[in-house]
């Protein structure tokens, strides 16, 4: 990196006055929240200054921070890719390291880099663990997601610190909201994604299989909930705070996989089939893997939710594309204009109970605006079918 680039880089890592400061509880709970799903005993969010790293939340790990010298995250800043360690002992570079050597004793170490909205690194969210173990692509892609989560309760303690500044009521209210989405992320959903946890593991334990039939239905409440406080946390973001986004050349069919993946366990307990309809190779579009995935998983979840047994839903590739098609409820036309506002049910969701809160298609209609893309619903009327589009600019 140029003197110019570094300079830039930690002038964007003053600019949200953490170093030496308080740690802000929202990152305290995401490394929790980290912890919980990696089953790691240490994790961080770590932001690296001129010559020391300064953990800005953290759970497992000793002290403040330290020099750069002995800095996982400076090696990812400096990279500007992810880090994987599975035994730093077998590492020459960093066997004879003292947090390796000693406390708090790092065997493992897995992280991404911390990208804020204006494109700077300004450190990694990782976890680490005292004995040596392996991970996987999809492990990355989870520590990839919580480092965009992380950067966006970065912009919002920044942008609070600004507004708080002018001293006007918009500074005032969009603290309240923030300091909202805070509390419901503190007090909902990490203990609810720890319980889901540990309900995994009681249903890996063989010696419980008699109590399957009353761990199953908890899981899968559990799961609905969590969904539910997601959709709460992303759908009642300010119109106008931005949306970060991590750009790259992302393949629209692992884009589309990725949402049948998150959606396959509704679509087997409903027994309706995901098939995906896509070309030979990839189809690649300049865009933020993680958010154009949660996109797709809304439409894909709300194809299924709205069809019945047997009806196959479908995800199309075309170009810059991606449709999803079912042959399900439909919807009214009087209805079509609002499927997309916030918090908007039909008439058949209310009479049917089908589950959600009616943030899935605003949601999803935000992340395209954030790619500068449209998001568009089609239906033919009742009983035949809809088709949410997803379309991508070049």
């Amino acid at each position: 990196m140029s003197a110019v680039g570094e300079d830039a880089r930690l002038a964007a890592v003053h600019s949200y006055h953490l170093l030496d400061a308080p740690r802000p509880v929202v990152l305290d709970e995401l490394t929790r929240l980290a912890g919980a799903v990696f089953d790691a005993p240490m994790s961080a969010v770590t932001l690296v200054g001129q010559d020391r790293e300064w953990f800005a939340g953290k759970t497992g790990v000793p002290g403040d921070g330290g020099p750069l010298v002995n800095s996982f995250a400076e090696q990812v800043v400096a990279e500007g890719r992810p880090l994987v360690v599975e035994d730093t002992l077998a590492e020459p570079r960093y066997r004879s390291w003292d947090n390796v050597q000693g406390a708090p004793n790092i065997r493992f170490y897995a992280g991404v880099p911390l990208i804020d909205e204006d494109g700077h690194t300004l450190g990694s969210v990782c976890v680490l663990d005292d004995k040596p173990r392996e991970t996987a692509e999809k492990h990355l892609e989870l520590l990839w997601t919580m480092s965009g989560q992380a950067a966006g309760h970065l912009a919002a303690l920044r942008n609070r610190l600004l507004l708080a500044e002018l001293g006007d009521e918009l500074s005032r209210a969009i603290s309240r909201e923030e300091d909202f989405v805070a509390t419901v992320s503190h007090e909902l959903r990490t203990p609810v994604t720890t319980i889901q946890g540990y309900l995994e593991l009681l249903v890996d334990n063989e010696e419980l299989a008699p109590y399957r039939r009353l761990i199953d239905p908890i899981q899968r409440n559990g799961e609905r909930l969590v969904r539910m406080v997601d959709h709460l946390l992303a759908g009642t973001r300010p119109a106008a705070a931005p949306l970060p986004l991590l750009r790259s050349l992302t393949d629209l069919v692992a884009v589309a996989e990725a949402a049948m993946a998150a959606c396959k366990s509704q679509a087997s307990t409903r027994d309706v089939p995901i098939v995906i309809d896509a070309p030979e190779g990839k189809a690649t579009v300049p865009g933020d893997f993680t958010r154009l995935s949660q996109a797709a998983e809304h439409l894909v979840r709300n194809a299924v939710l709205f069809s019945t047994t047997g009806q196959p839903v479908t995800i199309r590739i075309d170009g810059r594309t991606i449709e999803v098609v079912d042959t399900g409820a439909g919807i009214p036309a009087d209805e079509l204009p609002h499927v997309i506002e916030r918090f908007y049910r039909g008439q058949y969701a209310r009479e049917q109970a089908v589950p959600g809160v009616g943030l899935g298609l605003s949601i999803a209609e935000r992340i395209m605006r954030a790619h500068d893309g449209r998001l568009t619903v089609e239906s033919a009327g009742p009983g035949r079918g809809t088709i949410a589009r997803m379309s991508i600019p070049g």
